[in-house]
């Protein structure tokens, strides 16, 4: 029984202890810079997700790829084959979080927050004191990005939410 006889208290205590040993047990992915080769891999991974689906895929060029991959912050997140699962891009010129994105079976398996922690840093050591983004109002990336420190700001003319984040 915990101290002072709280067992609410206690199992909350319990189930976090829990929580942290299962996520400490999980390999860490590798991030890596993007390269050319990953490409149609990054595209499947774009296109393999249930929320947030990309309508129109035409929609994203193929400039704005490649200028991501040569100026801008391109990280991917493999796993322990060395398969990309999941992706995400800055813009170190503005602090912009153009992308972050996880294949759906490998979605939970630390892959997101890795890419997350990963890309911020970047945008810090680009002398940012703060980041921003747009995803879809309603989508539980929202509750990703608040747990990670993000806020909601308001809501921009495409009806895409807007967050920022302190780095």
């Amino acid at each position: 029984m915990w101290q002072g006889g709280d067992s609410a208290r206690a199992r909350r205590v319990l189930r976090t202890i829990a929580r942290t040993a299962r996520i400490r047990s999980r390999p860490v992915p590798t991030i890596r810079q993007a390269r050319a080769e990953d490409l149609s891999r990054i595209a499947e991974i774009r296109l393999g997700v249930t929320e947030n689906r990309l309508a129109d895929p035409t929609a994203i060029s193929d400039q704005e790829v490649f200028w991501y991959l040569g100026q801008g912050v391109f990280l991917v997140s493999e796993d322990d084959a060395g398969r990309p699962q999941g992706f995400a891009c800055a813009n170190p010129l503005n602090g912009y979080v153009w992308a972050l994105f996880v294949i759906d079976p490998e979605q939970g398996k630390g892959h997101g927050t890795a890419l997350h922690d990963a890309m911020l840093a970047s945008l810090k050591n680009a002398g940012h004191a703060q980041a921003w983004l747009a995803t879809g109002a309603g989508t539980k990336a929202i509750g990703f990005y608040e747990r990670r420190g993000w806020r909601m700001t308001g809501t921009g003319l495409d009806g895409q939410a807007v967050l920022v984040r302190a780095l």
